[in-house]
């Protein structure tokens, strides 16, 4: 028995990303690509996702310029891919405010967000610093904090202290508190219904870019089989390293149940379409009952 159907869909890409800002440590090891992609999760009566991308104007247009991010699409036309519509989701889940996961509020006018308290509070806190301290606003759009407040105001936010059990059936939210971000947070998808699953699912934000920082590259700088943490980090490295072992220990180890939505080798575990536009839509799991939406 499953109640969730889970795809990551991808709405663009960087090409060429340092592999440094994937794998701490990995200096002078080129480039590989980074996909940008969010996760729609769907039954159970309900339609949700995991982070919403960015608009390609105004100020997102120019960070996705300065990390050279290619072929956009928006979420209409990428959703349409899995039979949804952005006016069709109700809930999202905001891992965390990076522009390329937050920036997107305005396409889904009848969803509720979800998303860390501290995450926005400690946003404001950065933006209110000197501006030779700004480094701490990378991948940032100061635009997507007054976002949140306009859901506040209209009454489509919750600002979550910690962690949250069953926001859907069978849905969890974890805290990953000073680690890629000040307020960062991972999604739990029980989708048999038990409490201790055995059909577990972690969607990981950025708190893991990468299948290699699970299990190391085999290289000077990581030795296989350890986690090695993300290159980018608000928060600590050693933060991320445990977080890395709770989200491990809710899937019982099984590399594979980790959902890392940057990672292009989803597409070799998971049955994956890539559509006329080049973009990728992977299928994690199926609900009962639902159509594949990769299979030819």
């Amino acid at each position: 028995m499953s109640d969730y159907s889970i795809w990551i869909c991808e709405y663009a890409y960087v090409s060429n990303y340092h592999k440094s800002g994937i794998v701490y440590g990995a200096h002078n090891q080129g480039y590989q690509k980074l996909p940008y992609c969010y996760a729609l999760i769907k039954g159970n009566n309900h339609i949700a996702m995991v982070d919403v991308g960015y608009n390609h104007k105004a100020y997102g247009e120019t960070l996705a310029d300065r990390f050279g991010v290619e072929n956009w699409h928006s979420p209409r036309d990428v959703l349409a891919k899995c039979g949804v519509r952005p006016e069709d989701v109700d809930t999202v889940f905001v891992t965390h405010c990076h522009f390329d996961h937050f920036g997107n509020v305005d396409d889904f006018p009848n969803a509720t967000f979800y998303v860390q308290e501290r995450e926005v509070a400690k946003w404001v806190w950065v933006m209110s610093l000197p501006e030779r301290m700004r480094w701490m606003m990378t991948a940032m759009d100061p635009d997507d904090i007054v976002k949140a407040v306009n859901l506040a105001k209209d009454g489509r936010l919750v600002t979550v202290d910690g962690a949250m059990e069953d926001v859907l059936p069978n849905i969890d939210l974890h805290p990953a508190f000073d680690t890629h971000t000040f307020g960062s947070m991972y999604v739990n998808v029980r989708n048999d219904a038990q409490p201790a699953s055995d059909d577990s699912w972690v969607l990981a934000g950025d708190l893991i870019y990468s299948y290699e920082n699970i299990e190391g590259d085999g290289s000077a700088v990581s030795l296989d089989k350890i986690y090695v943490p993300v290159g980018l980090a608000t928060g600590s490295q050693t933060n991320l390293v445990l977080v890395t072992e709770e989200m491990m220990k809710r899937v019982a180890y099984d590399k594979r149940r980790i959902i890392p939505v940057h990672e292009e080798r989803l597409k070799d575990e998971f049955p994956s379409h890539i559509g006329e536009d080049g973009l990728r839509v992977t299928e994690i799991c199926l609900a009962d009952g639902e159509s594949s939406r990769v299979s030819a």
